[in-house]
């Protein structure tokens, strides 16, 4: 009982540390990018997203390199199908969220999001991911880099898009999103003198953050690996629970406007890195991230063919993909969104989770 309350204990600090940690590393570096001189297009393609993703970036990283594999993949797949589940679904369920995307970035999101799922069903099926698999996915992380940058530039200087919601009003012909309104340089930051105190400050924020994120990303694998050995259950349990649920928790409390204190509403609003408009495509970019990055990462820090366990192919990559159809076609067909896409991703989400808790498949 000791055992297991000492494990608990370090999970919660795991947590703790890799939230301030990505966030405080994100907000840093998204200046010290802009003191050196990258437009903000760039960075809000770039460095925005790569933040969101950190956490299970490093988890992922730390523990194929320590040959846990079911843990790293599953931090990335899992975390991929939580984000998108849980976070994304309540965040468009959520009643007093005026929901505005832009049509053509939404779209090309999801489908890159597809087709990394579509990459993963079809190399992973000898259960390991073959090195083409490995290739093409990073392949789809440089497409996703491009595409980024190039939305992102359109938007700033204010190059029309049609935005699309959940509102009717919003789907109105020729709607655009107003730049000025919900641009990175109006809601993201402040940015503080350029003076070399700030610069340093900020560069030591960046430090201070990863080391935060790498210490954390160390005790969730400890924890999670602790867990599996004591309860006698597959470490893929873990990734896709306790792990995905406990890096969802910052987004969530975005979804969610906050509920989950004062203190943390305040650090995450003077230390955020996109707008809060954002949020649904930084969700997507998220998830993208974690299978076009975290997953081609593991495997070449594993420097072996990367195993995916039965679980993973049988639960993770088909709820993901199911995911990005629904949330795809409204878009693509009817133009606008709708909140029972929301309710139909978090109802997958919730079958996806009873799999994964009541029959867990072996080989994870």
């Amino acid at each position: 009982m000791a055992v297991l309350f000492l494990t608990l204990l370090v999970y919660g600090l795991g947590l703790v540390l890799t939230a301030v940690g990505s966030r405080l590393s994100g907000r840093c570096t998204t200046w010290c990018c802009a003191l050196c001189g990258l437009p903000m297009w760039v960075v809000g393609g770039t460095v925005a997203p790569f933040c969101l993703a950190l956490p299970q970036l490093m988890l992922a990283f730390l523990a194929a390199g320590l040959s846990i594999t079911a843990l790293a993949v599953g931090t990335a797949v899992a975390g991929a199908v939580t984000n998108l589940g849980l976070a994304l679904a309540l965040y468009l369920l959520h009643p007093r969220h005026r929901v505005t995307v832009d049509r053509g970035e939404f779209c090309r999101k999801c489908l890159l999001l597809l087709a990394a799922c579509s990459v993963l069903a079809l190399f992973v099926r000898d259960g390991s991911l073959s090195y083409t698999g490995t290739g093409l996915l990073m392949a789809l992380f440089v497409v996703f880099i491009l595409v980024s940058i190039v939305y992102q530039h359109h938007f700033i200087y204010g190059e029309a898009g049609e935005a699309i919601g959940i509102h009717p009003a919003d789907t109105a012909p020729g709607a655009v999103r107003d730049p000025a309104a919900c641009g990175y340089t109006a809601h993201t930051m402040a940015f503080p003198v350029m003076s070399v105190f700030n610069a340093l400050k900020n560069l030591a924020g960046v430090v201070l953050g990863m080391i935060l994120l790498a210490g954390g990303a160390q005790a969730l694998v400890y924890s999670a690996a602790t867990l599996a050995n004591l309860t006698g259950t597959i470490q893929a349990l873990w990734a896709a629970t306790l792990i995905s649920f406990g890096f969802c928790l910052p987004l969530l409390a975005e979804a969610l406007d906050h509920p989950f204190g004062s203190l943390w509403k305040r650090f995450s609003q003077r230390c955020r890195y996109y707008p809060p408009g954002m949020l649904p495509v930084q969700l997507l970019n998220s998830a993208i991230l974690n299978l076009t990055l975290a997953l081609p990462m593991s495997s070449l820090m594993y420097r072996e063919r990367l195993p995916v366990g039965a679980q993973f192919r049988s639960y993770d990559i088909p709820i993901c993909a199911v995911m990005a159809l629904v949330l795809l076609l409204p878009p693509l067909l009817k133009r606008r969104l709708y909140r029972w896409q929301g309710a139909a991703c978090l109802a997958l989400y919730l079958c996806y989770l009873a799999a994964a808790l009541l029959a867990p498949l072996a080989g994870a």
